[in-house]
């Protein structure tokens, strides 16, 4: 028995002990946080690496094009008349959302990011092909806004992406109230929690578990989406995004001037419209 042996061979058994623990601790946290376990790619979709690739047959909700898997071009989401009472429903919104009301009329929103297949063919420049169906980054905010006028649509209001991400409940998350991982949403794939090395957003629609109860891909997470508000502010965080309570529904982001101006990696956007008839 232990308490019987001597002195060494007691601490012998206990720097073994330690070093199990360590390897057990070592073993858990390779699973919990290595790429391969935890991204959470969808049926249909490829994981390689920091993302989800489609190839056809195109996977849901993408569509196969004369270009590869992309996004349809056009899907729609109506999203019903909200009131969304807005507050500090958890203790990180401490000190970080004001209390108020927000209401909106019925609209119609993207299901998806404009992918960078969709937005590079609007503006007729070339495209990649080998990977048209991932989020658009690097878009001014004054370019977002003109591809979604050239569609008939707009920007969504600030309380419109947040009535769509929330809804009337609110939710904590745009899929619910429980917690943030990797197969819902793209994000922490840069430095971690959920993969490192990333330079870039996912495929949309490639986390269709993060989706909100209507069908909405994305809100959390891959690129935030620039929204119609008076000065450069953006929702949703996005793959660089490793800290869970960034993917909540009420942080915002205002950003520079020049990030407007310019674009950012992390930054894509998505459109809304007037209520589906």
């Amino acid at each position: 028995m232990l308490q019987d042996a001597d002195p060494a061979a007691r601490r012998a058994l206990a720097a073994i002990g330690a070093l199990l623990a360590v390897g057990i601790a070592s073993y858990l946290f390779v699973r919990c946080y290595a790429a391969e376990p935890e991204i959470g790619c969808a049926a249909g979709f490829v994981h390689e690496g920091t993302r989800c690739f489609a190839l056809p047959p195109c996977p849901a909700p993408l569509v196969e094009t004369e270009h590869g898997c992309d996004a349809p071009e056009r899907e729609l989401v109506a999203i019903p008349e909200t009131t969304v009472v807005i507050g500090p429903s958890d203790w990180e919104a401490e000190g970080r959302v004001a209390p108020r009301t927000v209401h909106v009329a019925a609209f119609a929103l993207d299901r998806l990011e404009v992918t960078a297949g969709r937005f590079c063919r609007a503006q007729k420049v070339p495209c990649d092909d080998r990977d048209p169906a991932r989020a658009a980054t690097n878009v001014p905010l004054a370019a977002a806004r003109a591809y979604c006028a050239a569609r008939g649509g707009r920007l969504p209001a600030e309380d419109e992406w947040l009535a769509a991400a929330a809804g009337d409940k609110p939710r904590r998350y745009p899929w619910g109230d429980t917690g943030a991982v990797c197969r819902r949403a793209a994000w922490g794939v840069e430095r971690g929690p959920c993969a490192h090395g990333a330079t870039g957003p996912d495929t949309v629609g490639a986390h269709p578990d993060g989706a909100t109860p209507l069908g909405v891909h994305d809100l959390a997470g891959n690129v935030a989406e620039w929204v119609d508000a008076p000065s450069a502010v953006v929702r949703g965080g996005s793959w660089r995004t490793s800290l869970a309570t960034e993917l909540r529904t009420w942080p915002r982001t205002e950003v520079s001037a020049e990030v407007a101006s310019k674009g950012d990696p992390t930054i894509g956007f998505r459109c809304a419209y007037g209520a589906v008839r």
